[in-house]
């Protein structure tokens, strides 16, 4: 019989005790009360832990649906999530739906397919389902229910819209002119949180609802956000602010200015040492103007004579007679007893006439030499250019390697400052 081969133990060295299955029934016998307790309850909440992660596991995970509902929405919606059998819940605050993470998908397109949700406004569906025998005064307010209802649809498709309202003022037509009315709108936004509209916004929005209604101007559409600012002021005072066109233009001008002197000044304090600024203030105000001008007497011989009349008047004796033409006048005059003689003026007298006042009265009228000039100046001029400059001082180099910098002198300031006025 071979006898085991035993390995002595240093002596301190801790070794651990295999217990073989019938051990473990005598060790439990050798523990205390207490110590029983303690490794039940330890046990139950082994157990315990193990059947919440199993259960945690199986809980589906929620996502939301749709957030931010209106009531009839929210009916309609929960009503088809109960009869298609998918479970759903509300956020604590009651703002958001929420269903199972991997039926969301599915859940959206056959919601869809329903119409929902309907966003709580009404659009031309309204018209469908109009009853017989309907009121024309109830159509037309139908009719204008729908128009605000795909109106403020529409405004809702920008991004940073989260929902809006729209107010039409329709107002009756009428047979007279004086009595005729314009249409007007009101739009009320809800923005999301941290969005903003700019300027360009603005003006699609009024110029969207404008174009919507017939014979609406954009100046009658009133644009106000859920803060209570008119956001459409700038678009009635006509010229405070700058489209995103005439921001474009500025800032390309701006821009051209002051690579123009960095590109000038660079060879003359070297690459990276200055730096330019321009503000340019444009104006783009469209000035038409009208001038009529007329020039002084100019010489006689070089006008042109619009009319001349020559008027003489003799008194005398012997004169030929005159008269308003009649019966005797249109006679043959008699055989002249004496030789015409005719007078500077062209008028024939006889030479035996005596002539005792000559009056001769002329009148010549010239053609007015007037100027009309139109001339419409261009928008966009360059009102004034504020520019500001940088320039680093110079940096010089001994002998020794040593690099020492040096401000700049007066006669170079005087030559960067006039360099940049000539650019």
């Amino acid at each position: 019989m071979t006898e085991p081969n035993i390995i002595p133990t240093p002596p301190g060295e801790f070794v651990p005790e295999v217990l073989a299955p019938g051990n473990i029934t005598g060790r439990y016998k050798q523990l205390t009360p207490q110590q029983k307790m303690g490794l039940a309850v330890g046990i139950a909440a082994l157990i315990s832990l193990l059947i919440g992660s199993w259960m945690w596991g199986q809980t589906p995970d929620y996502r939301v649906l749709y957030s931010n509902l209106s009531d009839r929405d929210g009916g309609a919606i929960i009503e088809s999530l109960q009869q298609l059998n998918i479970p759903y819940k509300f956020t604590e605050g009651g703002g958001a739906l929420m269903i199972p993470a991997n039926r969301i998908h599915e859940t959206r397109l056959k919601l869809a397919s329903q119409g929902l949700p309907k966003g709580g406004t009404v659009g031309f569906e309204l018209m469908e389902n109009q009853k017989f025998g309907i009121t024309q005064f109830a159509e037309q307010v139908n009719y204008q229910r729908a128009m605000e209802g795909e109106l403020a649809r529409s405004v809702q498709s920008i991004s940073a819209v989260a929902s809006a309202r729209v107010h039409l003022a329709i107002p009756k037509p009428s047979v007279f002119v004086k009595e005729q009315q314009k249409p007007s709108a009101s739009v009320v936004l809800t923005l999301r949180g941290g969005r903003l509209l700019d300027t360009t916004q603005v003006s699609a929005i009024i110029h969207l609802i404008s174009s919507s209604v017939p014979e609406m101007s954009a100046k009658n559409v009133t644009v106000v956000d859920q803060d209570g600012s008119l956001l459409s002021a700038i678009q009635e005072e006509g010229g405070i602010g700058l489209d995103a066109k005439q921001l474009k233009y500025v800032q390309q001008i701006e821009q051209n200015y002051i690579q123009r002197i960095e590109n000038i000044l660079t060879p003359l304090v070297g690459e990276n040492n200055v730096h330019a600024q321009v503000t340019a203030n444009i104006d783009f105000s469209r000035t038409e103007q009208t001038a009529e001008t007329y020039k002084p007497n100019q010489n006689p011989a070089d006008g042109t004579i619009r009319s001349q009349q020559n008027l003489e008047t003799l008194n005398g004796s012997g004169l030929n007679p005159g008269g308003v033409p009649g019966a005797l006048t249109n006679q043959p005059p008699a055989p002249a007893t004496a030789p015409i003689v005719t007078t500077p003026g062209g008028t024939q007298i006889a030479s035996d006439a005596k002539i005792d006042n000559l009056h001769k009265e002329s009148t010549v009228n010239y053609e007015v030499d007037r100027t009309i000039s139109h001339t419409q100046l261009p928008v966009g001029m360059i009102k004034r250019l504020s520019v500001a400059v940088v320039v680093n001082n110079r940096k010089v180099t001994d002998a020794k390697g040593k690099v020492s910098v040096v401000p700049l002198t007066d006669a170079e300031k005087s030559q960067i400052n006039n360099l940049v006025k000539d650019a």
